[in-house]
């Protein structure tokens, strides 16, 4: 028992670092993009979407190469991304009398349909992965989804750059405050030191995850999906709900959908990393699962950004309930397969 509950202390202390120091890291990111004039867009699709997927991607780094579980490393990726979109979900409760969806702008659809490409060929992969030619010791499906991504982030950044240029402001920007008194060589210092913070606690975090799930008897492909995808989602969680709260929704929606495709960018990084073979034929094929229900969920986000009701008859609009029940029937589902 006292093994079990240093276990879950730890746990909960590398969740509480990741979850704090991820919400500096973006304080302190927008701080340095104002400071040195970089776009909002690439801060909302690049910087903000990659600073919040730093914990995936050492959690995945750690997994491989520290403690041998590829399967938490797979499933914090596939996890994260139906987490990602739970969140989304859970952001419609801020938004008074209109569904989140209906106040954000059409070109979230982009990188939504990306979002959609990317994972659908990671369940590929996952599921005939065997018919992918190998480049050496990891597959060539890997490869394909960096040049995709590249793709993605050009023509994203490329689709935005054109909306900004047709109007004359922005519609949404973020308050400043006195925080942005700090000089760019401060913000920078602070910005590393939280990186390495949330670095430190993602190092960490399958550690305890693989010994909770030992000494639960819970599977690691379980604990990768649940607790670790939620404990490293956490920092989207907090920079979307003050997102939105500094009346940015456009920014959280982007940062959502934008860590979706990150997460994807990590999931080939981790197949490069990972030289016992192609790190999708050697976990768990049950991961697949996880990402065609978010495929569902990213369907329903785009239907709803698409579609847009004015109004929204209960707490959250129509859209976020299927959100939220459908991520419900996935936790449940891998916890039966376990």
């Amino acid at each position: 028992m006292p093994a079990l509950l240093f276990t879950i202390a730890g746990f909960v202390a590398c969740s509480a670092i990741i979850i704090y120091s991820g919400a500096r890291l973006s304080k302190y990111g927008d701080i340095i993009t104002n400071l040195t004039g970089i776009g909002k867009a690439w801060f909302g699709l690049i910087l903000m979407s990659a600073v919040t997927s730093l914990p995936e991607l050492f959690t995945g780094i750690s997994s491989i190469l520290f403690f041998h579980v590829p399967n938490i490393a797979v499933g914090d990726i596939m996890g994260s991304c139906a987490f990602n979109l739970l969140i989304l979900a859970l952001l419609d409760y801020f938004i008074p009398k209109k569904p989140l969806s209906s106040v954000v702008t059409k070109s979230h659809v982009v990188a939504g349909f990306f979002s959609i490409f990317l994972i659908t060929l990671s369940i590929i992969s996952i599921v005939f992965g065997i018919w992918f030619p190998r480049l050496g010791w990891f597959s060539s499906s890997s490869i394909l989804i960096i040049i995709v991504y590249l793709i993605a982030i050009r023509v994203i950044f490329k689709n935005e750059q054109h909306l900004l240029a047709s109007k004359t402001t922005e519609e949404t920007t973020f308050k400043k405050g006195k925080e942005e008194d700090i000089s760019l060589q401060l913000s920078i210092k602070r910005y590393l030191f939280f990186a390495i913070l949330v670095i430190a606690g993602a190092i960490l975090l399958p550690f305890f995850a693989s010994r909770l799930a030992t000494e639960t008897g819970l599977s690691n492909s379980f604990i990768g999906t649940l607790l670790v995808a939620a404990s490293t989602s956490l920092p989207e969680l907090v920079v979307s709900i003050s997102a939105v709260k500094m009346g940015s929704m456009d920014m959280a929606v982007g940062n959502l959908l934008g860590s979706n495709i990150f997460n994807m960018l990590i999931l080939a990084f981790d197949d490069l990393i990972y030289t016992k073979g192609p790190i999708l034929l050697d976990t768990n094929p049950d991961h697949a699962l996880s990402g065609l229900v978010t495929l569902l969920m990213t369907s329903v986000v785009g239907i709803g950004i698409l579609y847009g009701s004015p109004t929204k008859r209960f707490v959250f609009a129509i859209d976020a309930i299927i959100l939220i029940i459908l991520y419900i029937i996935l936790m449940l589902a891998i916890y039966k397969m376990t």
